[in-house]
């Protein structure tokens, strides 16, 4: 990650009079160089099979602005104490990365990718000339948003409360649309971010979207997966596709080949290839958006869209009640699809142990 990610604040879901686990980041350092240990490790997937990433602990999200202060005036009050907290997180994060990204096998640059590969990537950066910067969008991770903020941007929408029906292509420009040397220029200057989301809350949102509403998706995909997966699948529509089928289904799927809304978000953005100025996350939703767009230079009135209220979002409660409704091992079997998500990101594997489960 470059400067820009590593001047930057994150979140934390304690309130304000929980520093002293959150703020100071004192307590976070055990587990935290354990995780990245694991990871550094060119084992990873062994340690899988082994069982032995199920021993660590979740890692708690970073502090937010307000609880670090992190535009506090020099001298004020537990200063000190927030910026080292900060600190830790953004090297243990930054240690993730290089050490992953660093192994002999990763992909230096764009370039270095399969062509499947990077025509996967570079169809996933949006390009904003005027305001010089690369977003690499992910499905299920408010990208719909940001392709209004585009539109916004460059003038094709009015504002970003405009209620339409979102076109994913009209009045965008993507990286993979241009000349191999106009590429590598904006790879090279412009600033480069994407958004992060915990990889099986993503997979939860897209399954109850993709499945419990869009009927596209049950046509294409459901039925298929009902017909593939259940003994006695009679003249199922695709919409009664149930969250242990459709995980069956991801593991038969190749990372490369999986629709873009499930695919792992290492291969859609390939952040060891592209050196990513600031990975904001689905958590920290409001205030790492706010930082981009004032990173940018956005004008005053463009600001991130406040969530619709018709919108239901996924709930750790809620996530955990269909982790704890799937067998254990299917669970445990997908995870080395997504485990550079998991990984690189700094994502704690879901806890699904029957004392867990009971609780």
């Amino acid at each position: 990650m470059g400067p820009a990610s590593a001047r930057r604040p994150a979140s934390c879901t304690r309130g304000p009079r929980s520093r002293g686990a959150c703020g100071g980041g004192l307590m976070l350092l055990p587990s935290m160089l354990m995780f990245g240990v694991i990871v550094a490790s060119s084992g990873l997937l062994l340690m899988i099979e082994k069982g032995i990433l199920s021993a660590v602990k979740p890692l708690p999200l970073p502090p937010s602005r307000a609880e670090l202060s992190w535009r506090r005036a020099p001298g004020a009050a537990g200063e000190e104490d927030g910026d080292a907290g900060l600190r830790v997180l953004q090297d243990t994060r930054n240690r993730t990365l290089r050490a992953v990204c660093g192994q002999k096998s990763m992909p230096r640059s764009a370039w270095d990718l399969p062509a499947g590969q990077r025509k996967t990537l570079l169809k996933h950066i949006l390009v904003s000339d005027k305001h010089r910067f690369l977003y690499c969008y992910v499905p299920k991770v408010a990208c719909s948003n940001w392709k209004r903020i585009l539109k916004v941007l460059d003038g094709a929408l009015e504002s970003v409360e405009v209620k339409l029906k979102m076109d994913h292509k009209r009045d965008l420009v993507f990286l993979g649309d241009l000349k191999p040397d106009e590429i590598s220029y904006r790879l090279k200057h412009y600033f480069k971010f994407l958004f992060v989301r915990d990889p099986m809350e993503r997979l939860l949102s897209a399954y109850r979207n993709k499945f419990g509403e869009i009927k596209e998706y049950q046509l294409k995909y459901g039925v298929e997966i009902v017909k593939r997966y259940r003994k006695n699948p009679g003249k199922s529509t695709g919409d009664d596709v149930t969250f242990s089928e459709f995980l069956r289904f991801l593991l038969d799927e190749e990372p490369e080949r999986m629709n873009e809304h499930w695919m792992p978000i290492y291969n859609l953005c390939q952040p060891c290839a592209v050196r990513y100025d600031f990975i904001g996350s689905y958590e920290r939703l409001k205030e790492d958006a706010d930082y981009v767009l004032e990173r940018v230079q956005a004008p005053s009135f463009v600001r991130f869209p406040e969530r619709q209220s018709w919108y239901k979002p996924v709930t750790p409660e809620t996530l955990h009640y269909y982790l704890c409704n799937t067998p254990r091992d299917l669970i445990e079997q997908l995870f080395p699809k997504y485990i550079l998500d998991f990984s690189l990101f700094a994502y704690p594997l879901p806890n699904v142990t029957t004392e867990s489960c009971r609780q």
